[in-house]
């Protein structure tokens, strides 16, 4: 498999990862995680996990990913407050149908809501 790499503010460090990878989820669409109680819009998707080693470790063994699979950065909101969150793809289902997040940071990079997601913002575009 071709791999390339790229730089993780987040793991402070290079990261190795496939050149391709095949994403369930786009930026703009609305997820739900599968074992917590919030959702999200994607800003930002990773190939592979890219966090810290302290962020990964302080996942219990029992429900930790894969590193290998994309990770999804989201505006994450549930019934108490807004937030961004860290999420692999193993762990989100589809949520566009329950309707747009109320989220402080969504009008930073989105436009509309239609069609069950957002669209990114024309002058983000290339």
């Amino acid at each position: 498999m071709d791999r390339a790499s790229f730089y993780s503010p987040q793991a402070g460090r290079q990261i190795d990862a496939p050149r391709a990878v095949r994403t369930q989820f786009g930026i703009g669409d609305i997820v739900r995680h599968k074992l917590f109680d919030f959702r999200g819009v994607i800003f930002d998707i990773d190939p592979v996990f890219a966090n810290s080693e302290e962020w990964y470790e302080s996942i219990p063994k029992e429900v930790r990913p894969t590193r290998e699979q994309p990770f999804y950065h989201l505006f994450a909101e549930n019934g108490d407050s807004s937030y961004t969150a860290y999420v692999s793809q193993q762990n989100l289902l589809e949520d566009g149908e329950s309707g747009p997040i109320d989220h402080p940071s969504v009008s930073e990079l989105f436009e509309d809501f239609a069609t069950g997601r957002y669209r990114l913002r024309a002058s983000l575009t290339h």
